[in-house]
């Protein structure tokens, strides 16, 4: 894969990329088709199509990725609902434990504002970082070259468009830190719904 996909410049999709992709494409088409029961084979062809995924990972089909997952890198234990999308022109970077609710989209390319050079089909990417356990919920979008902090919770139909600290809840669109995770998180887990720490293993 050429250099220009990976450093933030302009580019044309050339047909040595296109066939390159295309053969990433035809795992990722095997692995949506695979039946519920076939447990390993879906566990080899992540292996086969990710850059690196970790122990434990567990991908609910379909997934849609670009590059089928081939420039993902994604640590241990993590959790994608239905319908992941990772526009995986470069690099995405996703830590231990996160979990995706249905419909999440991280996108990493781009296409330049100038409609001549949108006209001739240049496009660029920007690699996204995403820390351990994180919680995306459902309908959320990163843009590309977005950078998020460790226990970060994105709340439903977000869009995020700058990057997120560390232990803190955003929302909307533009998604904006709403608060920091806090002590009321450690007696609550939802509205009024109290944790009962005895029945916790």
């Amino acid at each position: 894969m050429h250099e220009d996909m990976h450093d933030g410049s302009l580019y044309l999709p050339r047909e040595d990329l296109l066939a390159a992709q295309r053969a990433c494409l035809e795992k990722q088409y095997d692995y949506n088709h695979s039946r519920p029961s076939e447990v390993a084979k879906r566990a080899q062809l992540l292996q086969e199509m990710f850059a690196e995924i970790g122990p434990n990972c567990y991908i609910e089909p379909p997934l849609h990725a670009n590059w089928a997952g081939h420039f993902a890198h994604f640590g241990d234990h993590i959790y994608a609902n239905f319908n992941l999308t990772l526009v995986d022109d470069t690099h995405i970077y996703v830590g231990d434990n996160t979990m995706f609710g249905p419909n999440v989209t991280i996108a990493t390319g781009a296409h330049p504002i100038l409609p001549a050079l949108r006209r001739r089909e240049y496009q660029f990417n920007q690699a996204v970082h995403i820390g351990e356990n994180c919680w995306f919920g459902s309908g959320a979008i990163v843009l590309p070259g977005i950078t998020i902090g460790n226990n970060v919770v994105v709340g439903a139909g977000s869009v995020v468009t700058h990057d997120l600290p560390d232990n803190v809840v955003a929302v909307g669109n533009p998604a904006r830190v709403l608060r920091p995770i806090n002590d009321h998180d450690k007696e609550f887990y939802f509205k009024d719904r109290q944790i009962d720490w005895d029945q916790i293993d």
